[in-house]
């Protein structure tokens, strides 16, 4: 699964700078663009550096960064998306696969914490 997982959330920030790419050149597709870029990319980014913990604390920690991130992104895609600057159906994938990430990661955070 950790493989898996790698892959999958490196797949996802690669859609997500694809959409801010797409995002209009104004103050509200930059501003959003760069909190989605951050949110977006950042789920990999501190899994990889959960599969890496020294602890069990550290462990849950930084996995419980990855589902607040994952979430965070769900907030971004539904503002892009409501707002009109990018059309839903360019959205919904990306918005199934956060939800998807955010129900992994705090199964992983709920499990991991009842194995303390």
């Amino acid at each position: 699964m950790d493989k898996d997982l790698k892959q999958r959330t490196k797949a996802f920030a690669l859609e997500i700078i694809k959409l801010v790419s797409e995002l209009p050149k104004n103050t509200v597709g930059f501003e959003l663009g760069k909190q989605i870029v951050r949110s977006g990319t950042s789920i990999g980014a501190n899994y990889r550096s959960s599969q890496r913990g020294r602890s069990r604390a550290e462990f849950i920690s930084k996995l419980s960064v990855v589902q607040e991130e994952a979430d965070e992104t769900i907030f971004w895609l539904e503002l892009i998306s409501e707002s009109g600057i990018s059309p839903e159906e360019r959205i919904k994938p990306l918005h199934k696969e956060a939800c998807e990430l955010t129900a992994i990661f705090t199964t992983m955070v709920i499990n991991a914490k009842r194995n303390i």
